[in-house]
């Protein structure tokens, strides 16, 4: 009777999915200019490894300076491989890490399409996740950035003051020292999802809008800025000064007068946003406390 031979089965670790190298950047570098959006950003850095050509700079087409000796470089957006890249970063880093990206790159910083560059050819030739590796000055960078946009977020979430138009329209200006306002849509689309509204970004002359169904961008010529933070009495709706009213009133009779403390004040609430609070616009009617609503000489009367 024979005997059965036992299947020997490899002892080495199985891997797969292990990455392959990122290719090294051995061509002359280059200018590289885009359209100045996220997805033409993306398909900049697909190119760089595509032409195996390093960066010497990645701007704006629109505000681009490039050197004497340089060689320009424009690419298109393309949104498929834009889609490509954004998905494939997700096998070098977390969706929180990938997400950063994106916040450095609202932030506008004079630097952040190189800081994004150096950051993704960090983790591709890097085998562990780079986003907590503080001891590189890029990582440092990108977490700072990131720490920033969130903090704006915030405050452009708590600091939104609606008005109220004559055609049921919610509208609102601000003017953050960021770009958030791609980071607001989800918060107001939640939070205000039966009301039609505006959110008007005063600096870069765009809005969103959402219609009762999905937000959308929306964009506004530059040409004939606002002189005023307000709009006009024209179109508000006739109870809006009412409502601005009440809104002061109330945060008058919430306040502590005995425990104002302004430097603590200024630190939470900024004074670059007060124009377009409610609660910090020159008062209409002089604030009076509530005075108790018992008939003359009621308050003198002892319970017995």
């Amino acid at each position: 009777m024979s005997k059965l031979t036992p299947i020997r089965r490899s002892t080495a670790p199985a891997r797969p999915n292990a990455r392959r190298p990122a290719p090294e950047l051995t061509a002359a570098p280059r200018d590289y200019t885009y359209d100045g959006t996220f997805e033409g950003l993306l398909t900049v850095l697909f190119t760089i490894y595509d032409w195996r050509a390093a960066p010497n700079s990645i701007q704006p087409e629109a505000t681009a300076q490039t050197g004497l000796f340089a060689q320009p470089a424009h690419r298109e957006t393309d949104e498929a491989l834009a889609a490509r890249v954004w998905e494939g970063l997700l096998k070098i880093m977390d969706k929180e890490a990938r997400a950063r990206l994106y916040h450095v790159f609202l932030s506008e910083d004079p630097d952040r399409e190189l800081l994004i560059f150096r950051y993704v050819d960090l983790a591709l030739r890097t085998a562990h996740d780079v986003s907590e590796n503080y001891a590189n000055a890029d990582v440092r960078r990108v977490q700072r950035l990131a720490q920033q946009m969130f903090r704006e977020k915030h405050r452009m979430e708590a600091f939104v003051r609606f008005e109220k138009t004559a055609d049921e329209l919610f509208h609102a200006t601000i003017e953050p020292d960021f770009d958030v306002l791609p980071l607001l849509a989800a918060h107001f689309t939640k939070r205000y999802a039966d009301q039609r509204w505006l959110i008007y970004d005063r600096r870069r002359h765009y809005g969103l809008y959402y219609d009762l169904t999905r937000p959308d961008v929306v964009r506004f010529e530059p040409e004939t800025p606002q002189k005023s933070t307000e709009l006009s009495a024209t179109v508000l709706d006739e109870r809006e000064p009412l409502f601005k009213l009440l809104w002061q009133a109330y945060f008058d009779h919430v306040n502590i007068p005995e425990r104002k403390n302004m430097k603590l004040h200024r630190r939470h609430m900024p004074l670059r946003y007060w124009k377009y609070l409610s609660e910090k616009q020159p008062r209409e009617v002089r604030f009076e406390p509530i005075r108790n609503k018992r008939p003359p000489g009621e308050a003198n009367l002892r319970l017995e």
